[in-house]
């Protein structure tokens, strides 16, 4: 870990923030004012290559922590990393999300804890451990669902049931935080195919169920946090699905 600014300015917490959405969306809140507390697990080479970015452009902007999330103190180690650096927490983005195929029949308790601990147990616990800096900001958190928590994926039941039970973590955490903290939750469609699967025909059939006609970008999903962490102070316990209109033919 290294020290920040201490500027003043608002801090946001981003789980998983190394790589792919999560790089992007420490992008569009650093380009806000904000100052980042960035959380990888393994990606230490892709997490200080962002760091240096940013502080390229701003001094003293971003701090890095590791933690592995399924431990029980990661909780207070992410948060006491952001008020060592900065002293507040305005934002927290729960991004960090493991994912794999778990076919009945081949799923082990070892997989239902990784994808649990993961999408589930840690945005708890780590909005637990901020509700308190961020009610004192009036701060926000914005969880990282998936479309497939309504309409279940074929061979990854126990993903599919990780972020139904983040989606109604989002409604819980909106209605006993508030009025001070607001919670909601975005739901990404077809933005990146996962690193794990290769399949062009199953890409294929995603893309010709989307009414906009396209896969979606990182981008898209990170002005959506960002929107629902800084410019939406009358929503709380929303989730906005960010898909092309995929749920529309689901």
């Amino acid at each position: 870990m290294t020290s920040g600014s201490g500027s003043g300015n608002r801090v946001a917490i981003v789980t998983g923030g190394a790589r792919r959405i999560g790089a992007e969306i420490v992008r569009s809140l650093h380009q806000r004012g904000l100052d980042i507390c960035l959380h990888f697990r393994g990606s230490e080479a892709a997490a200080g290559a962002l760091r240096d970015e940013l502080v390229a452009m701003r001094a003293g902007s971003v701090v890095l922590v590791q933690a592995e999330l399924a431990d029980d103190a990661a909780g207070e180690q992410i948060k006491s990393a952001a008020l060592a650096a900065f002293g507040r927490i305005d934002v927290l983005v729960n991004n960090a999300s493991a994912f794999y195929p778990t076919p009945v029949g081949e799923a082990t308790a070892a997989h239902w804890d990784e994808l649990m601990a993961s999408n589930m147990r840690a945005p708890f616990f780590l909005s637990q451990a901020c509700a308190a800096h961020l009610a004192r900001r009036g701060g926000a958190i914005v969880n990282l669902v998936d479309i497939h928590a309504l309409v279940p994926m074929q061979r990854h039941a126990i993903y599919c049931q990780a972020k139904a039970g983040l989606v109604m973590q989002t409604r819980a955490l909106a209605k006993e935080l508030a009025p001070e903290v607001r919670v909601n939750g975005v739901a990404p469609g077809a933005i990146l195919w996962p690193e794990n699967e290769d399949s062009p025909e199953a890409a294929a059939a995603i893309l010709d169920r989307i009414p906009l006609g396209h896969q979606g970008r990182p981008e898209d999903i990170a002005g959506a946090v960002t929107f629902l962490a800084l410019d939406a102070p009358y929503v709380t316990g929303q989730i906005l699905a960010v898909d092309g209109g995929r749920t529309l033919n689901m």
